[in-house]
């Protein structure tokens, strides 16, 4: 057996092996090109973000799309154009990025948190309804790491108690549940083009509806509250409601257009390298792999194995092994780490609860009246999982069989010498990864 790097050995996966995403090409040069042979730079009637949101309708089979600067902007848009606002209150998962419940307060609602299925680490259905109260207004179930969450029983609750359902996709472009494309069950949907996403903008976002209502409102909303002319579909510089500027612009659009015509091959090379992946990891019991219900696909945002000391007869704690792991990987050349190192509900924000300024909306709130506590132990599940997972780093395309075939091999020479990944467990080394960017020293 070969000597482990982290104990003097050569590393398996050489540097720069690792391929950057997106991959680029032609294609999306000459779309980022024709935008200046235009020369219409920004605009919500401008030609490539209008055909972006025609075409991702379509590819999700929804009836109104409009892009937007973030998928962060799109849910604040789907809450404020189902006039979620003051007293209200939304349920979030207690596990997923931060935006699914900052885009809460700054709809001025308060929100409250479900603790997360152990397999998919989605909303766990069986706890919504424990937390729905009288002043419940709205469900937003996320789609995390590309797989969708389990919505014919979140779409019942929801019809059970009168709720508005925004599906959190910004993760998901692609993945499929029972048929049918995540981002084409709720009363909205939203989407980040952040360029760590399976469809690539840079940056930028889709919120999408089939209610016309709901379109004009997000529409206001999007451009500085700001009305349309039904007949021209100008903006008469008129605003009706407090708006922002969510709008995204033209280089960004195009570029997204590009991706998009590769999207569904891109997602078959992430599931073709996860597959190879999940095969070679099986040979460990102690490694759980990703789940994926037979009534949907995964598309693999990020790939996600946890590690149980226990049943690798390793006397460590579930993070002290899982920390061990990561350094002795990171010295091999596989990019591992955590992005979301802990429930959203014990982040500083919801434990001060200064919101925007003096508690509010938890406090000095005239249509809030409720004593709402953050804790982390009160959802067992996500607080788990962010003792004992890493994320596997680079997955997607252009990398393919040849790194993934790296990767088996830098897996099996760490795991079969757990006993010499144990004896570096406290070595300063840092294997980090964070949002978009994978950060190693």
């Amino acid at each position: 057996m070969k000597k482990l790097a982290i104990d003097g050995g050569e590393r398996t996966v050489p540097k720069g092996t690792l391929k950057p995403w997106p991959p680029i090409d032609n294609t999306d040069r000459e779309a980022v090109l024709r935008v200046f042979e235009n020369q219409v730079l920004c605009g919500g009637g401008a030609p490539e973000t209008v055909a972006l949101q025609k075409e991702w309708a379509a590819y999700i089979g929804r009836k109104h799309c409009l892009a937007t600067n973030s998928g962060t902007a799109a849910l604040h848009m789907a809450l404020a154009a189902a006039q979620v606002g003051m007293g209200d209150e939304v349920i979030v998962p207690a596990y997923t990025f931060l935006a699914s419940a900052s885009c809460v307060l700054h709809a001025l609602a308060v929100p409250i948190f479900v603790d997360i299925d152990e397999r998919t680490f989605n909303i766990d259905p069986a706890k919504i309804e424990e937390k729905i109260t009288q002043r419940t207004k709205a469900i937003i179930p996320v789609h995390l790491h590309g797989l969708p969450a389990d919505m014919d029983q979140i779409m019942a609750i929801a019809k059970k108690h009168n709720l508005v359902v925004i599906e959190d996709a910004c993760q998901a472009h692609g993945a499929e549940y029972k048929g049918k494309k995540v981002g084409s069950f709720g009363d909205f949907s939203a989407f980040s083009l952040n360029s760590s996403k399976n469809l690539c903008g840079g940056e930028g976002g889709f919120f999408l509806t089939d209610d016309d209502t709901y379109l004009m409102r997000g529409d206001m909303l999007r451009m500085f509250g700001d009305e349309i002319d039904d007949e021209t579909q100008l903006r008469v510089y008129n605003a009706s409601i407090l708006g922002y500027m969510f709008r995204t612009q033209e280089l960004p659009a195009a570029f997204a257009r590009a991706q998009l015509k590769r999207l569904d091959q891109n997602n078959a090379i992430r599931q073709k390298n996860c597959a190879a992946l999940t095969e070679v990891l099986s040979d460990y019991p102690w490694v759980m792999t990703p789940y994926t219900p037979e009534d949907r696909t995964h598309v693999y945002w990020m790939y996600i194995v946890r590690f149980d000391p226990e049943k690798a007869g390793v006397n460590l704690s579930p993070r002290e092994f899982r920390v061990a792991i990561e350094k002795a990987l990171h010295m091999e050349g596989v990019a591992v780490g955590q992005w979301q190192i802990m429930p959203v509900p014990a982040q500083d924000l919801f434990q001060t609860q200064l919101g925007h300024g003096q508690g509010f909306p938890w406090r000095n709130n005239p249509l809030y009246d409720r004593q709402v506590t953050y804790r982390g132990e009160d959802y067992p599940v996500a607080s788990k999982i962010c003792e004992d997972y890493t994320a596997i780093i680079g997955t997607n395309p252009p990398n393919g069989g040849q790194l993934m075939e790296m990767y088996a091999e830098a897996f099996r020479k760490v795991f079969d010498n757990l006993d010499v990944v144990v004896k570096h467990k406290d070595d300063d080394i840092v294997a980090h990864f964070s949002g978009d960017v994978f950060m190693a020293a």
